[in-house]
């Protein structure tokens, strides 16, 4: 008897004990959650803004687009590594065919053309432009499930459209000049492309592990740079020994901080929350990106710099906030 009461006594100690380590693991697990989440977004709030000013000093003595496909092959090769080494599958066909068409989406169209685009405007400038980018990915959502915009939505819609004008009004960007006006045009048009590329990622198929997913993307956006790069002819009179320290360092940050551990947060962001929250770095990207072109490279802020900055942050705030109306029941 006595037997039998201690064994039940163990058993409801040992079934406690249980229920008391599920629950403590279930809170480290939801710890580890947040802590991930918070470690994401502060890789594409605070690394991201910087990457447009890495952008200009690699570029200064190597080729856009050569930098552009340099850096996310780098990037690709060693995260595509590093994810078979943890025992990711094989990437099927169809998942090259996503990452052909995401990466020339978001790294060729998008990423490599602003590379480009920043040998004629400033970095704080490159970095506002690309604040328009949940502009562009309202509207792509909108056609996509034709459905009308809210009214905070075309509000902001139409508030980052003054921001932009009044950010390439005469006079703020190198005296009007056509190529710096140019290059604001292609800057958009890049938003336009990353917004498309992120809103194909969501439903394309890919590999069921997100590093895999991610090093795919880099090493197709990288690889269609690099074949960009000989059309165009960047090879010829490029000479490896004319890179400067600055350069070389620049690039080696966009490739480890900007493409491995900012691109696989974003990449994962765009997975596990929702697209206005992944979306929120774009209203904090400009400031970072305006404050560092000002205090590493000596850009200029004007009062109309300030004034659009004001403009495009509020209307992506309204924009990104924007939550769906829930539809009344029976409907």
């Amino acid at each position: 008897m006595l037997s039998q009461i201690t064994r039940q006594t163990h058993s409801q100690l040992s079934s406690r004990w249980q229920a008391r380590l599920s629950r403590q693991r279930q809170r480290w697990e939801e710890m580890s959650s947040q802590i991930g989440l918070l470690a994401a977004f502060a890789a594409v709030y605070l690394i991201w803004g910087s990457t447009f000013l890495a952008i200009r000093f690699a570029i200064e003595t190597i080729p856009p687009f050569l930098m552009a496909g340099s850096r996310f092959l780098l990037a690709g090769a060693v995260l595509y590594i590093w994810a078979r080494l943890r025992g990711a599958a094989r990437p099927q066909r169809v998942h090259w065919r996503t990452a052909l068409i995401t990466g020339g989406l978001m790294l060729l169209a998008g990423n490599g053309v602003i590379s480009w685009a920043e040998q004629y405007v400033s970095s704080g400038m490159a970095a506002l432009l690309v604040a328009t980018v949940p502009m562009w990915a309202v509207l792509i959502g909108a056609i996509s499930n034709r459905e009308r915009p809210a009214r905070t939505v075309v509000a902001g819609l139409g508030l980052g459209l003054l921001g932009v004008a009044l950010l390439i009004g005469p006079g703020n960007i190198a005296g009007g000049e056509s190529s710096a006006l140019t290059a604001v045009l292609v800057i958009l048009a890049a938003c336009f492309s990353w917004a498309l590329g992120t809103h194909y990622s969501r439903r394309a198929t890919q590999p069921s592990s997100q590093h895999m997913a991610t090093a795919m993307n880099l090493l197709a956006g990288g690889s269609l740079l690099v074949i960009f790069s000989t059309v165009r002819g960047e090879y010829a009179g490029f000479e490896l020994a004319s890179v400067t320290l600055k350069s070389g360092l620049a690039l080696a940050y966009l490739a480890v901080f900007g493409s491995i551990v900012g691109f696989s947060a974003y990449m994962w962001l765009v997975k596990v929350t929702t697209p206005a929250r992944a979306s929120s770095n774009f209203y904090v990207n400009p400031a970072v990106g305006v404050f560092l072109g000002w205090w590493l490279a000596g850009e200029t802020i004007t009062t109309m710099t300030v004034v659009a900055t004001g403009v495009i942050v509020s209307a992506v705030v309204l924009i990104v906030s924007q939550k769906k109306r829930a539809k009344p029941e029976g409907k």
